[in-house]
């Protein structure tokens, strides 16, 4: 398949717009997995725990087929030990020999004490800690995150167990902070070709499967390898001589069962990838749905995105079943090949009990470990399969972890103070669509103003303004810090000297307080006070039942357009940064509102550099300077009177075609 039908197919089923070639070969498996291992190190102390506790768990593999074979041959046949030509391995020899000259009965009893011990210690059974979980990918991955357990139960699986969810949780967690850190790094021109639906489906639900998949990779095969190595070792030191076909035989099995499942993997690793974009766009429609209910219910859509939400979600459960279906088809293989190697072991072993060679005790511990063997080949042959689910969910965080983030040039150096002076050089700037925002822009910015940027809709403004917080870069040109390129300034220090406050009124679903807090943690009652006077916020905020302890709605959906503009400008405000930059501040404002507004913003520029984008010609006129774009380049700079002056003023002519004067 073409990189475009790739694409072309993503893009009709599912919402993907920027991880859209989904496809890996099983080579690129080989180094997601390399590269899920390394993370284990943030849990090496516990890896290692879980590691030492599984070995343990291994113990009764060595005595529990030899304790068969005992009770068999020497309480139930009552046989003497030195009749059988099979010799007992080393580790069971010392138990038989303290046991030799005991009665059946004394045997039975020396048995039964041993059990009892294994019992406490490594309980009958597996012990696992995890929830109800449905046949999807979502509830999986939450199982995942706090998945824990052992092939023993006893004092070792508990201990073993809780080891294994605390390494869960601490790997998981990892993952999704550092997931979460780098999509908020992300350059604004690509959060805007991102959902925030994939966004969540990734974190929560792509990011526990990197443990799941580490384990799957290491401490399974491992310890199926482990207890393979055992039986294989007991079976060939016990039945070398007598029974060499079964050795040979029990040899090929492993590997056997491998080479049948291998050739799966490809079609595993589609049909999870497909399953996984599926559910991302079902999260899509829910969020995008539930964040714009306002306009679908005034807009009578209810019915339409009734339908859109039941066409994904339908998508997503229709994808899940072949994905079950190929881990059906895998399982049936695989399971065939064990009972073909099963019924040929029971037949070969009877044959050699009938013939003498074996006693009625050999049966039962070579069918104990040939079952053993059998269900390790199984695993070992789907192992590989479940694993391609893992890596199809890991690929998808690694995909965001690899985008470039916000660190404009890698700038190591920090911008601890700001004396106000702000360059744009020579800057040009066109979107990943091809929409070209900025041309030669060429611009000086000194603190102690309040500078409006005007233009007609598209002609660039909001583009200009983000270059100075390196929101964007620039496809050439330069903007310069108080003379230093902002290429090399860390971007936090950056961020920390300017004010951003957007168009969008985007509140947190919090308290008014909490809301000034985030910004500012160290604000006063004081500060916050002074932030919402200057913003014209405080009279509304103080009707409010609970003043600024208001709990707000949904993106303080509770709030007037207006009232919320101005709470988000007293949020700008109360940073009190060496630069604020507002976006349309006053377009939601009445005139008493806006003109206080604007006065204040007048008075803070006193101390800092201050940038109004805006349409409204009453803030236009009021400020310092204004800079005129057109088409993404400037075409006047300076004040409302001296432009208004020049009959060849563009930025006069777009104000006389808004009827203004």
């Amino acid at each position: 398949m073409s990189d475009a039908t790739a694409s072309h197919t993503s893009t009709t089923h599912f919402d993907d717009r920027l991880d859209t070639d989904t496809r890996i070969s099983n080579l690129e498996v080989v180094g997601i997995l390399w590269r899920a291992l390394k993370l284990v190190s943030r849990a090496r102390g516990l890896f290692l725990g879980k590691i030492g506790l599984g070995f343990i768990a291994r113990i009764p593999i060595l005595y529990l087929p030899w304790l068969a074979k005992i009770v068999i041959d020497q309480v139930l046949l009552q046989e003497p030990f030195d009749q059988s030509e099979v010799p007992f391995p080393p580790h069971v020899a010392p138990f038989v020999a303290a046991i030799a000259g005991l009665s059946p009965m004394g045997i039975m009893a020396a048995v039964t004490g041993l059990l009892f011990v294994l019992l406490i210690f490594f309980g009958s059974g597996e012990t696992w800690a995890r929830f109800s979980e449905g046949e999807d990918s979502a509830t999986q991955s939450e199982n995942a995150i706090s998945e824990g357990g052992s092939g023993r139960s006893g004092i070792i699986g508990i201990l073993e167990t809780l080891v294994h969810i605390r390494m869960s949780q601490r790997l998981t967690n990892h993952l999704r902070t550092e997931l979460f850190r780098c999509m908020g790094r992300l350059p604004m021109t690509v959060l805007d070709n991102h959902r925030i639906g994939d966004a969540v489906y990734r974190v929560m639900y792509d990011a526990p499967m990197l443990p799941r998949m580490c384990y799957r990779a290491t401490l399974e095969p491992l310890f199926a390898l482990v207890g393979a190595a055992i039986s294989l070792y007991m079976i060939g030191y016990s039945y070398g001589d007598v029974a060499p076909e079964l050795v040979w035989a029990a040899f090929a099995v492993i590997p056997a069962g491998l080479c049948i499942t291998v050739p799966f993997s490809g079609i595993s690793r589609r049909v999870q990838q497909e399953s996984r974009a599926a559910g991302s766009a079902t999260t899509n429609a829910l969020e995008e749905s539930l964040g714009n209910v306002s306009a679908v219910q005034s807009l009578g859509g209810m019915a339409r995105e009734k339908e859109r939400i039941d066409a994904r979600s339908s998508e997503s459960f229709r994808r899940y079943r072949f994905v079950k279906l190929v881990e059906l088809i895998v399982g049936f293989t695989s399971f065939g090949a064990v009972v073909v190697f099963g019924f040929w072991a029971y037949v070969f072993i009877t044959d050699q009990v009938i013939d003498g060679v074996l006693t009625p005790g050999d049966w039962g511990v070579l069918f104990g470990l040939g079952l053993s063997l059998g269900l390790t080949a199984l695993g070992v042959g789907t192992f590989w399969i479940e694993l391609q689910g893992n890596a199809a969910a890991v690929r998808r965080v690694f995909f965001f972890l690899d985008q470039e983030i916000e660190k404009p040039g890698g700038g190591s150096f920090r911008l601890e103070a700001f004396a106000g002076s702000v360059r744009i050089e020579g800057i040009d700037f066109t979107y990943p669509d091809g929409r070209q925002a900025l041309k030669g822009i060429d611009l000086d910015l000194v603190s102690g103003q309040l500078v409006a940027i005007v233009g007609p809709t598209g002609a660039g403004k909001t583009s200009l303004a983000y270059l100075i917080p390196g929101f964007i870069r620039p496809d050439s040109g330069r903007v310069l810090v108080d003379g230093r390129d902002i290429e090399e300034v860390d971007v936090d220090s950056l961020r920390d000297q300017v004010s951003y406050v957007f168009q969008e009124h985007v509140l947190m679903s919090e308290s008014i307080r909490d809301n000034l807090l985030m910004v500012q943690p160290d604000a006063t009652e004081a500060d916050m006070l002074e932030a919402l006077t200057t913003a014209g916020a405080l009279e509304f905020v103080r009707a409010l039942p609970d003043g600024m302890d208001t709990v707000l709605g949904r993106s303080g959906d509770t709030l007037s357009v207006g009232q919320k503009q101005r709470l988000c400008i007293a949020r700008g405000l109360i940073r009190d940064t060496p630069v604020l930059i507002l976006d349309e501040p006053t377009a939601a404002l009445d005139p008493q509102t806006e003109n206080a507004l604007v006065q204040a913003l007048r008075d803070a520029s006193r101390g800092r550099l201050v940038i109004v984008i805006a349409h409204r010609l009453s803030t236009i006129r009021q400020a310092d300077r204004i800079v005129f774009l057109e088409e993404g380049e400037i075409r006047d700079i300076g004040s409302h009177e001296a432009l208004m002056g020049d009959p060849a003023s563009r930025y006069r002519r777009f104000v006389e075609l808004q009827g203004g004067g």
